[in-house]
């Protein structure tokens, strides 16, 4: 490939990624909704019309945004676990890459949480979604099988009443409700497990 066309093509990757950096910032804060797309490109130091030659529409630029987060949430959180077979041990090293997550990447943790961003989820960006959660469901359902999670309730239950509790404990902090403490989230680490094997 001649070099003006790599040089031209990594330009363009370049401003793709502002662009995708800008949008995480603004969608976060203001939510996808509540953003016009000229906010958008001064955020990005861009014109408004240039945001256009990356994207489609605003529904594009969510889309591939929430496809790119949700991807890179489920690679750090669950990937290359260590190999164990002390279940407490697995749950609690998820447990301090959930944290570490809200923690270090709040701009993305509040917006993959957003609600009024569902209406322009495509099919594709579902089916992303999907494929993260099917091996997690799978992973509860053998947890009950094994007599180790509880199984008074069907797995998707359990999953979404444990992940509900955590998003909106550090919701609640992103919003200065409250400040938790190291001894706040290790609490509150301990009650999830008991929730989850029910004792």
């Amino acid at each position: 490939m001649p070099i003006n066309k790599v040089v031209e093509k990594k330009s363009r990757n370049i401003k793709r990624e502002v662009i995708l950096s800008a949008a995480l910032k603004v969608f976060a804060s203001g939510g996808v909704n509540g953003v016009p797309m000229p906010k958008l490109a001064q955020e990005a130091g861009i014109s408004t019309g240039l945001i256009y030659r990356y994207f489609d529409s605003k529904e594009a630029l969510v889309n591939e945004l929430y496809q790119e987060q949700k991807l890179n949430m489920a690679t750090g959180l669950f990937y290359n676990l260590p190999d164990t077979d002390d279940p407490y041990v697995s749950f609690c090293e998820v447990w301090k890459r959930m944290v570490d997550y809200a923690t270090n990447k709040p701009e993305t943790f509040r917006f993959l949480e957003l609600q009024d961003h569902r209406p322009y989820l495509t099919r594709k960006s579902f089916l992303v979604e999907k494929g993260m959660l099917t091996p997690l469901l799978a992973y509860y359902q053998s947890m009950q099988d094994s007599k180790i999670y509880r199984s008074d309730m069907r797995a998707e239950v359990l999953m979404t009443l444990f992940w509900g509790a955590f998003v909106n404990l550090f919701k609640a902090q992103g919003d200065k409700l409250l400040v938790l403490s190291d001894k706040d989230i290790l609490d509150a680490r301990e009650s999830s497990w008991h929730f989850l094997i029910g004792k």
